[in-house]
């Protein structure tokens, strides 16, 4: 059974996050999801991101205290909470976090035992490593955007999603909790070098064999993966509407090709001359009836078709529901944390933290009295 004083597979783990964008409070959340005290080092002033910080889903499950990091006496509070930290994790270019004091040899002479995360675009050393950068750029130089669109079209922007969090956030997660492990055998911390770079190119791995081995075309629109099989790709309805089809495996596309009504077309699956006929074929067909048609069609079946979503109507498909996969908190509808655990569940237990709100509880429950101005002492 489940310990219901345990909010996390995480819980009792430490992390002092120092305020950024993007993926390093994504890497954060993630940890604070699985029930880790992650305390935001705020800056003085406005918030990061153009929204109000409520809406900041990013920084759910957290607390926040406001740090002056230009002023000595901010050094010093940063220095007191890493004493008693498990987790750094920060996203400033490098050596900023160095020239104002918290870099990694200062923080580990406090605190030997320290993971110290660093979360960046280039990674900490390389030509570009000084350079500025958005995600776009860090998928551009991988390979990784130019295999997403249609041939002959510009590559399509896959949102943020791709480099930020993917090849950002989760690499460094993964790499702090790694390195988490490791301190704990050996009393010894260390720093993670996370790199968009490193983490999108390294999401394309399997792409790289099947290159190697002859069954990937280095070009958008041509392979079976990336929108060039007819059988694998999404398809308008009637209503102006997408259904996405993913029959790869023969049975799943025999039961595809029978409910869509193409059996006679169906041998073109093995003819790569013929895939352009498929498609026509198939495109033509999701024409004649709307996108809830054709979910109606393929529900309960094998096909691999699903009708493609927008993000308000995802929280509402009966799965999705089911399964809480979506959550309501602080009036906010948000995916619930991922993924689950059967003896230390997680969930959203705060909404974003707002800036500075929780510096006296930190300072209480981490017994760092230094976070406290004198006017703040019996706060």
């Amino acid at each position: 059974m489940p310990d219901k004083g345990v909010h996390g597979p995480l819980a009792g783990v430490r992390v002092v996050e120092l305020a950024g964008i993007g993926p390093g409070p994504f890497a954060a959340m993630l940890l604070a999801d699985l029930g880790a005290d992650v305390v935001r080092v705020d800056r003085p002033g406005a918030p990061g991101l153009a929204i109000d910080p409520a809406y900041d889903i990013t920084n759910r499950n957290k607390r926040s205290v406001v740090v002056d990091l230009k002023a000595p006496e901010g050094v010093e509070r940063v220095l007191a909470l890493v004493e008693r930290a498990d987790v750094l994790v920060e996203g400033y270019r490098p050596g900023v976090a160095e020239r104002l004091g918290v870099g990694p040899e200062v923080c580990h002479a406090r605190n030997p035992k320290l993971v110290y995360g660093r979360m960046t675009g280039w990674g900490q050393d390389g030509p570009l490593a000084q350079r500025a950068g958005h995600d776009i750029a860090y998928i551009a130089l991988t390979g990784t955007l130019g295999m997403i669109g249609e041939p002959g079209e510009p590559p399509t922007v896959p949102v943020n999603l791709l480099g930020d969090y993917a090849g950002g956030s989760l690499y460094l997660a993964v790499g702090v909790l790694a390195a988490l492990h490791h301190a704990r055998a050996t009393g010894t911390g260390q720093v993670v070098d996370a790199a968009i770079v490193d983490g999108a190119a390294h999401l394309a791995s399997m792409i790289h064999g099947m290159m190697a081995a002859g069954g990937w075309q280095d070009r958008r629109g041509a392979n079976l993966l990336d929108g060039g099989c007819p059988f694998y790709g999404t398809y308008e309805t009637a209503d102006g509407q997408y259904m996405a089809v993913g029959a790869l495996e023969q049975q799943f596309y025999d039961e595809f090709i029978e409910l869509i009504g193409l059996r006679e077309i169906a041998p073109a699956r093995k003819d790569l001359a013929r895939w352009g006929e498929l498609r026509q074929a198939v495109a033509a067909r999701f024409k004649t009836r709307t996108r809830a048609e054709w979910t109606a069609l393929f529900d309960g079946s094998d096909a691999c078709v699903a009708p493609v979503l927008s993000l308000r109507e995802a929280p509402h498909h009966p799965h999705l529901a089911a399964r809480g996969t979506f959550t309501d908190h602080s009036g906010i509808t948000q995916p619930a944390p991922a993924p689950r655990f059967s003896a230390t569940p997680v969930s959203v237990r705060t909404g974003p933290a707002q800036p500075g709100a929780d510096t006296a509880d930190v300072a209480r429950d981490w017994d760092v009295a230094a976070l406290l101005d004198p006017t703040q002492e019996g706060a």
